[in-house]
């Protein structure tokens, strides 16, 4: 028997799995593990269906739902006494309580006010967690090891994302970046300064109801030209698109408070833009729908 599955527990080995080539898909997988009365495993193989422009998260989370959802209608779940979750996420394992009892309380905000990705499939995961008729437990397993049924989970879950047919989980816009640098959290520092962004990745947060950017700065002067970070907003700019802005000044939740103009794609990016805005200036304070 593996050293992993818990035998009071209907085991449930999950895997999510994202690839990007040629466009990005993900796919999740499950293994349903019990121990029978003679002490031997009975192994059940749960492949999903995977959904074209998922993250890797989304799946990790997707999956552990399913793990929760399969684990009820299991036949064996009358004699356990909990269902064990067994992922190779720390994502999941290490923010399942923040979500049950922080960021369900808050918006799907963390405490500094900034909005959590995933809150959609995090707020399931909770549902399906608090509301399961056994205890619902997580257990780490390091991914890639030596446990068969951790493989077994991550193989199926590579073939779901290679046979994605499902529509996404979320709407998100995305253009090619015009820098070489990758996305790197806190790059730019936001103390209240205006300057001139293109967009990257524009995605809607339903629950929040607020947008989620990736951007490059393409100020001439800034310190932080060609940086690229993430960035939060009511208002709405799109992938592709370059805009001047005023940001708040806290980092710890890092905002557009204000689209002040789009920046004409025949215009240069320049820092000169303020004596511009003074004699007349659009602001634009567009709010989800």
């Amino acid at each position: 028997m593996s050293s992993n599955v818990i035998e009071d527990a209907v085991n449930v080995f999950t895997d999510g799995s994202s690839i990007s080539t040629p466009r990005r898909q993900g796919g999740a997988a499950l293994r349903i593990v019990v121990v029978n009365d003679a002490g031997n495993e009975e192994v059940t193989d749960i492949p999903l269906i995977g959904f074209r422009g998922a993250t890797n998260q989304q799946m990790e989370l997707y999956a552990c739902i399913e793990a929760v959802k399969e684990a009820q209608r299991h036949p064996a779940l009358d004699r356990m006494r909990r269902i064990a979750i067994h992922t190779d996420s720390m994502y999941v394992v290490g923010n399942y309580d923040r979500a049950r009892f922080d960021w369900s309380r808050n918006g799907w905000r963390n405490r500094y006010g900034k909005a959590m990705s995933n809150a959609p499939q995090w707020k399931e995961l909770v549902k399906v967690g608090m509301n399961a008729p056994k205890k619902v437990e997580f257990h780490w397993t390091k991914g890639h090891a030596k446990d068969e049924h951790n493989k077994a989970a991550d193989k199926m879950a590579q073939a779901a994302a290679k046979a994605a047919s499902r529509s996404p989980l979320s709407i998100v816009n995305v253009r090619r970046k015009t820098t070489e640098k990758s996305v790197e959290l806190g790059s730019v520092g936001v103390h209240g300064q205006r300057f001139t962004i293109r967009v990257i990745v524009d995605e809607y947060l339903p629950l929040q109801r607020l947008y989620k950017y990736k951007y490059e700065v393409v100020s001439p002067k800034s310190p932080y030209r060609g940086n690229v970070d993430i960035i939060f907003s009511l208002a709405l700019m799109s992938a592709g698109h370059t805009y001047y802005v005023l940001v708040n000044d806290n980092p710890k939740n890092p905002t557009v408070l204000k689209v002040i103009r789009e920046v004409s794609r025949r215009g240069a990016a320049t820092d000169a833009e303020p004596a511009r805005l003074a004699e007349g200036k659009t602001e634009y304070h567009h709010r989800p729908p």
